[in-house]
């Protein structure tokens, strides 16, 4: 039992550090350590049920109901490994940033593989939600980035979208918060232990868990091959965001003035690779084999 939740501890570490970065989603190393499917009816658990057992004071049949005990462990390694790697993922992307982007374009380029060998029949309709899924997160990834609020309200809607994002394999919630221009006010909260920011994002992020789950799961009972191409797709088409060598357009400073003054990219462009282009392809192998390693351990029990 100890060996169990140890392993799945250090899955959702692994889904935290994913999570932290824009274009790579923590739904995504839950897809290929074999805990996804779990995951989803674990958090599509909180239902009326749940909330009777709550009133009637049965703790321990509401427990059982949303496996409590998978939830709490997964979690308490998602918030562990964010709170622990936010500043250090902030310093590498600032220091290392092609070597960083190359990891993970490796390790996406290979979930691409890993997540579509899974759908059983690739029909036409499996084929087409796969082009779908392709076409819209390569949109996602080229939209231009919103200057931001830091309003409570729109922390509590940023924390709803990039939940969301976080449970999709292929979509990331970090950069749906980039787009949103809530990425550095998140990162910087959780950096400096800001409490009433990160309340307001954890609101919206409880809610959008309530009720996008639910809708998650039917889908996944309906529609599973379909499905698991969709999320194929979208995992190709962030590749984009991920790809290492880059150069900025066109930039906005947030908090300009201030000690938290911030240069946010609007609009980038994918280049050729340069610098670091021996380098980069050795990250990029390394992120791919992190990916085989993980799905390796999450097959053992």
């Amino acid at each position: 039992m100890i060996k169990k939740y140890a392993s799945l501890f250090f899955k959702g570490m692994a889904m935290g550090a994913a999570d932290v970065v824009p274009g790579v989603s923590g739904g995504t190393i839950a897809f290929i350590t074999g805990i996804y499917e779990e995951l989803i009816a674990s958090l599509s658990a909180a239902d009326g049920k749940a909330l009777q057992l709550l009133f009637k004071g049965k703790i321990k049949e509401l427990w059982a109901h949303v496996n409590g005990s998978f939830l709490a462990v997964l979690f308490a390694g998602i918030f562990i490994s964010i709170l622990t790697l936010a500043a250090v993922l902030s310093y590498l992307l600032d220091h290392h940033e092609i070597l960083v982007w190359s990891f993970f374009f490796g390790l996406v380029a290979a979930s691409v593989w890993m997540v579509g060998r899974t759908v059983k029949n690739w029909n036409w309709v499996s084929q087409l939600s796969f082009a779908v899924g392709t076409v819209v997160a390569y949109l996602i990834t080229i939209a231009p980035a919103s200057t931001g609020t830091a309003e409570p309200m729109y922390l509590i809607l940023c924390g709803a979208l990039a939940i969301c994002a976080m449970i999709l394999p292929g979509i990331s919630g970090s950069f749906i918060l980039l787009l949103l221009g809530a990425y550095g006010t998140v990162l910087n909260a959780v950096a400096d232990r800001d409490l009433m920011v990160i309340a307001y994002v954890g609101i919206g992020a409880v809610a959008g868990l309530l009720t996008f789950t639910k809708a998650l799961k039917w889908i996944f009972a309906k529609f599973y091959n379909a499905t698991i191409a969709l999320l194929t797709g979208f995992l190709l088409g962030s590749l984009n965001k991920l790809w290492p060598w880059k150069e900025v357009i066109s930039t906005y400073t947030k908090h300009a003035g201030t000690e938290k003054e911030e240069i946010v990219p609007l609009v980038v462009e994918n280049l050729a690779p340069g610098e670091f282009a021996v380098q980069g392809l050795i990250f990029a192998v390394l992120g791919a084999l992190v990916v085989i390693l993980l799905e390796w351990f999450g097959k053992k029990k």
